[in-house]
């Protein structure tokens, strides 16, 4: 991979970080998605009509990735509501590259060489002990656990296929845009049936925290788009998880979550995949 799609990634996952870190210490955290759906979805919205469409064919496959981002989004909220950020955070994300990774090198047909593959290996690895640093969970985090599991799922499932139709789209940033304008609709309308006649007042609260992590996370996922149309989808997945470094580093610096040993030995050992992948 280059160097500028490497440092491309890690920023935007600098960025990603910062935006959940937003959304996990917001007091209502739903309203707080709903807001990210409303700052997104308008600056596509006020985007849109200086892009030229995305090329028809991807049309389908950038519905379902909109889909799966709405899902995204409600997992991720549900993992935070049942456990520490610095756990969650590593654990939904960590589960994603390696998915990925398969996928692109079996059915995407996307090569890697050995040294990329090693990286991600230790990257996964890395970033698992990251999520697992305070002890394996107990049959109460297994709730936790599980929608962290199945938030990285998803994260798996969009990526790839963004990953291959942002390709034929004939330009990341209408596609991004028309993707997060699906995904915030389908946000908003889920919100507002959750809280029906508490929607609107719910957004009253944290409304400059929302807005901003909006506007972040649009321009975060924006970046691993453009990424993903210069490097390979596996090793950009991978890199763009080291955002749960940052991540691990709000939990024990700004949350209070403590950061021991093990976490800094996954720590260098996930800085030890980056420098494999981006050889």
């Amino acid at each position: 991979m280059s160097t500028m799609v490497v440092a491309v990634v890690l920023g935007s996952a600098v960025l990603h970080a910062f935006w959940n870190a937003l959304a996990h210490t917001a007091r209502d955290r739903l309203a707080a998605v709903a807001l990210i759906a409303v700052a997104s979805g308008g600056a596509a919205v006020l985007l849109l009509p200086f892009l030229r469409p995305p090329a028809h064919a991807v049309w389908p496959w950038m519905i379902v990735s909109g889909v799966l981002q709405a899902f995204y989004n409600f997992g991720l909220v549900l993992a935070y509501r049942l456990g520490d950020f610095g756990r969650m955070y590593p654990l939904a994300r960590g589960t994603s590259p390696l998915v990925v990774a398969l996928v692109a090198t079996f059915v995407v047909g996307q090569p890697m060489s050995g040294l990329e593959a090693g990286g991600i290996v230790v990257v996964c690895v890395g970033l698992l002990a990251l999520a697992f640093s305070d002890g394996m969970p107990t049959r109460a985090d297994l709730p936790a656990v599980a929608a962290a599991v199945g938030t990285g799922l998803t994260i798996a499932s969009y990526t790839v296929v963004d990953g291959v139709s942002v390709r034929r789209a004939g330009g990341f940033l209408a596609y991004s845009c028309w993707s997060f304008l699906i995904s915030a609709v389908l946000v908003l309308l889920g919100v507002a049936l959750l809280r029906r006649s508490r929607f609107l007042p719910s957004l009253r609260q944290g409304t400059a925290r929302g807005l901003t992590g909006g506007l972040v996370a649009m321009t975060a996922y924006t970046l691993v788009l453009w990424a993903q149309t210069r490097g390979g989808l596996a090793e950009v997945a991978t890199l763009r998880e080291t955002s749960i470094l940052i991540g691990a580093a709000i939990g024990a610096l700004v949350l209070k979550e403590g950061f021991g040993r093990l976490r800094m030995a996954a720590s260098a050992g996930v800085v030890i995949g980056i420098m494999l992948i981006a050889h």
